[in-house]
């Protein structure tokens, strides 16, 4: 995978998000944000459990789904994936520790 699958994938799912009918899943979600925050939390919860039982498979399957959700989120947010890449590159130079510190947030 590069940058142009995940380009082409979120193009695609922005055309999908634009459908006004019941045949987009995607549309659905994007029209109903209660829903769409919880297949967040589902998929979330699905992706630690496979975690928790070592379950590489389903590790895969739920970052998937989880993943689709996120693009989702940021399609109905207006936000590109640039804008995350871009927030990555800026944490890249810092450790996890130093920049949880700059946010006043440590998680043991």
């Amino acid at each position: 995978m590069d940058d142009q699958f995940v380009t082409e994938l979120f193009k695609l799912l922005k055309e999908k998000a634009k459908i006004n009918n019941n045949s987009s899943y995607t549309s659905q979600l994007i029209k109903n944000p209660d829903l769409l925050a919880k297949k967040i939390g589902e998929e979330s919860s699905e992706l630690i459990i496979d975690f928790i039982k070592n379950n590489k498979t389903g590790i895969i399957n739920e970052s998937a789904d989880l993943l689709y959700h996120i693009f989702v989120v940021w399609i109905s947010m207006g936000i590109n994936p640039q804008e995350i890449w871009d927030e990555l590159s800026k944490r890249q130079s810092q450790s996890g520790i130093e920049e949880k510190k700059n946010r006043g947030k440590i998680h043991e």
